[in-house]
């Protein structure tokens, strides 16, 4: 998939043609281009993407290209730009990224959240992990493209990038840890040209782990979708003086308790692949438990999984194997003396790809019980579908292919997200999209707990390792 002009090297790696004083001198522009965007607070709510997009937006113009920014409400913007192929190779790809954060408060943070320390071998703040660290990593691509084309002699606004025949699509969007309706929704409708690709590369996948001493590298080819529920308890009102058992905030912790407890365990096709690849890829005792994890008694793979891995990995792993339901805002009372007569549980439920949202409602239903039902209204207030792209597309094999060049001991594995991206929005313009944010973790590094958590980093070593892997993938998968 190389084209003539493009550089060759024995290892047959594209980045292999860049000298390495030019890579370090592009990891230390992407480290500068993540604290920067860090330093831009985009809390959703209320987002105010717009500063980000508008950063971008500068950027991209002083590298010589054109991009577009929209702000379709106030403050929620967005911006792309292309990079353009010769054409021959087919539709572009689509490098996806959004620009809003979750709050974050610092009681508890070793760093400021928003000063993008660096700081032991780590750059802290909001966003690093989820997702401005892919939205520096997909500048850091540009900009080597945007460089060779003018050694090239070549306009990079107007001219083919040399070697590559599709055109890329960048796109970082506004609102995507709320749903995504002021960003990549909102392009869905208005800007449909942004967004459709014949592929796109979002967050959170090809970042290495470390389970009995192999390191897997997880590529996301689908996501739990969502339904979110407002669950309205009433009782009656009363003198605290006086207990009653109708205390609606006694019903709703009962409520509540029945809602905590573990579904039943379900395998889907693409965690069936992801658990037998990893256990054919294990030693004997290993690779055992390993096939332990989906047994129908959740006793047999909960304890598998306290033998296998950390408990972050743990807590994932029984999430991608069943429906979830996780309490979110419980509100009750007006005065301490008053027993209240109503309570609101809001619930975020995540489900597996063939659960419908009557499905889930019904699961909700039936753990309210018969004698709660009376007094429990429920009501829903948003739902997603899963979303699976296709393990036979062409870019998952450069994916695997390209994370296997550049670290002989890695297993990529095809995996399910437990959350939510925007691919809930390009799977409406047909948009297979591949999380692949890479990043070669030290084994002792919990990931996953930096997302939405307390001293969210990303390391400056993971950084150096993903800025020429997702550029090769890039130049191979569009050259």
């Amino acid at each position: 998939m190389t084209a003539p002009d493009e550089p060759m090297t024995a290892s047959g790696l594209p980045s292999s043609a860049v000298p390495p004083e030019t890579w370090a001198r592009a990891h230390a522009e992407l480290v500068e281009d993540l604290r920067a965007l860090i330093r831009i607070p985009t809390v959703n709510p209320p987002g105010d993407e717009i500063r980000a997009a508008r950063h971008v937006h500068d950027l991209l113009a002083d590298l010589g290209l054109r991009p577009e920014l929209v702000e379709p409400l106030p403050g929620r913007g967005s911006v792309a730009c292309r990079l353009r192929g010769d054409g021959s190779g087919g539709a572009p790809l689509l490098l996806l990224s959004h620009l809003d954060v979750v709050p974050a408060p610092a009681e508890g943070w070793t760093h400021d959240p928003f000063a993008a320390d660096v700081a032991e071998g780590y750059v802290w703040g909001r966003g690093a992990v989820d997702m401005k660290g892919m939205v520096a990593l997909e500048l850091g691509v540009i900009r080597r493209l945007v460089a060779e084309a003018r050694a090239a002699g070549r306009d990079p606004a107007a001219d083919p990038i040399p070697g590559l025949r599709r055109d890329i699509l960048f796109a970082s969007t506004a609102d995507e840890e709320a749903g995504g309706h002021a960003g990549a929704g909102w392009l869905v409708e208005h800007r449909p040209e942004w967004l459709r690709a014949d592929a796109a590369l979002n967050e959170a996948g090809g970042v290495s782990m470390t389970v009995a001493g192999r390191t897997f590298y997880p590529i996301g080819v689908a996501e739990k979708g969502y339904a979110v529920y407002r669950l309205r308890v009433r009782g009656a009102w009363g003198h605290a003086s006086m207990p009653r058992p109708d205390n609606a905030a006694v019903r709703a912790a009962t409520l509540i308790a029945r809602l905590a407890a573990p579904g039943q365990p379900r395998l889907t096709p693409v965690m069936e692949r992801f658990l037998a690849a990893a256990a054919d890829e294990l030693p004997a005792p290993t690779a055992a438990l390993v096939r332990q994890i989906a047994d129908p008694d959740p006793a047999t793979g909960q304890a598998a999984l306290e033998r296998l891995c950390a408990e972050p990995y743990r807590r994932a792993m029984g999430a991608l194997l069943r429906d979830s339901i996780s309490v979110g805002v419980v509100a009750a009372g007006v005065k301490y003396n008053v027993i209240p007569g109503l309570a609101t549980v809001e619930i975020d439920c995540r489900v597996l790809p063939g659960t419908t949202e009557e499905q889930m409602r019904a699961e909700v239903e039936r753990r309210v019980g018969p004698d709660l039902a009376p007094h429990v209204e429920v009501e829903l207030l948003g739902f997603g579908e899963p979303v699976e792209a296709p393990l036979d597309h062409p870019l998952y094999a450069v994916l695997a292919g390209t994370l296997r060049d550049h670290d002989p001991d890695a297993l990529p594995l095809p995996a399910m997200a437990p959350f939510a991206t925007d691919a809930k929005h390009t799977v409406k313009l047909g948009v297979p999209t591949y999380g692949f944010s890479p990043l070669r973790n030290d084994p002792r590094e919990t990931w996953l707990e930096r997302f939405h958590g307390v001293d969210e980093r990303v390391g400056l070593d993971a950084l150096r390792f993903g800025l020429p892997v997702l550029y090769d993938v890039v130049r191979r998968y569009c050259g």
